[in-house]
């Protein structure tokens, strides 16, 4: 699973090719640092949405929830007419929901910015991961094959969406313990 050397002679890394859903496996095969790229339907919401996505899966009571999450990406962004681009994932709303949705079978986190120990500790304890892209909306909007407003819809731009995607970067920041933000 690890980044292999491109054989065209460019020196460049192979991205590790993900498609959702993502089993444990594959998750517990990633290491910080690594470069992938993502295929299928990811979830973009935020802060309006995520603790309302915490509340449903605490509850269990939602199975269309429940299997939406299950070897899912959460993309911590909102969705408009000018595209996708990673929003803040250490606001508190946003990253209060990693350990929840993690529990509930997300597999990877995808925005940016460092997160807390506590928040590193859950990922760990649930087998996910915390991804990172770069702040680059139409590099991002170039990858969606199609989009569709999924849960809670008053939340405008903010609302859950299912984006389908093909080849989306990101790098993993944080797995297993491990973190690019910090030595410890």
């Amino acid at each position: 699973m690890r980044n292999e050397k491109d054989d065209t002679g460019t020196g460049q890394t192979k991205p590790i090719q993900i498609n959702i859903p993502i089993s444990e496996e594959v998750i517990r095969g990633l290491k910080v640092g690594d470069f992938v790229e993502i295929n299928g339907t990811i979830l973009c919401g935020r802060d309006a949405v995520l603790p309302k996505m915490v509340k449903m899966a605490e509850a269990g009571n939602d199975k269309t929830l429940m299997t939406m999450l299950r070897g899912s990406v959460i993309f911590h962004t909102a969705v408009s007419i000018a595209g996708i681009g990673p929003t803040s994932s250490n606001k508190v709303e946003i990253e209060g929901s990693i350990p929840g949705l993690s529990k509930a079978g997300v597999k990877i986190h995808l925005g940016k910015g460092a997160l807390s120990a506590d928040t590193m500790a859950a990922l760990q304890t649930y087998n996910s991961v915390f991804a990172i892209t770069p702040p680059t909306t139409a590099y991002f909007s170039s990858k969606i094959i199609s989009q569709k407003v999924a849960m809670f819809p008053e939340e405008g731009m903010e609302a859950l969406y299912e984006v389908t995607v093909e080849g989306f970067p990101a790098i993993i920041a944080i797995a297993h313990g491990e973190s690019i933000f910090t030595n410890t």
